[in-house]
């Protein structure tokens, strides 16, 4: 992690270079080989990532949950959101740090993939002990899940839209 450039990261962009060096700490690198499951979709977790090196795609079941998938007639539910690579330092699982709730997204290694790594303990440890970097790492967690929310009802908005013209018959 020593090589890597924290203000490369959006989640960090706006830190000062002392402020950078606290953080450093509450995170490990962590590799996983192509192919790999980093992180399950309805599953628990606590930890979150950042993508330093790599490429990984986000997928997501389609189905909701109690349906029979026979409706579907043998096709896969999932659907790949997004296909990211490292160099844009994408951050996943950062709700993990902040509730319980299970994983909204599969995250899968497309090719050989190191991650920075924390978990909430680590994190809220830090809060703790630097409660004003906290405060601002919070603010930052919680800009980018207001941009997913704001994004998340774009979406739904157009698929409502278009279930609408579909079922009136105008297309």
């Amino acid at each position: 992690m020593s090589q890597l450039r924290l203000e490369s990261i959006s989640l960090f962009a706006h830190l000062t270079p002392e402020e950078r060096e606290l953080v450093r700490p509450i995170f490990f690198e962590r590799a996983y080989p192509a192919n790999s499951r980093v992180i399950t979709e309805n599953e628990a977790g606590q930890e979150m990532f950042i993508l330093v090196r790599g490429k990984v795609r986000i997928v997501k079941t389609m189905l909701l949950p109690g349906l029979d998938s026979d409706i579907l007639a043998g096709k896969d539910p999932s659907k790949v959101l997004a296909t990211l690579t490292g160099e844009a330092h994408p951050v996943f699982g950062e709700m993990g740090l902040v509730s319980d709730s299970p994983r909204s997204a599969t995250v899968e290694t497309l090719e050989e993939s190191s991650f920075l790594v924390t978990d909430r303990e680590r994190f809220f440890g830090l809060v703790e002990r630097e409660p004003r970097l906290g405060a601002r790492l919070l603010a930052s967690l919680c800009e980018r899940m207001a941009e997913m929310v704001r994004s998340s009802n774009a979406e739904v908005m157009k698929l409502t839209t278009a279930l609408a013209l579909i079922l009136s018959g105008r297309r």
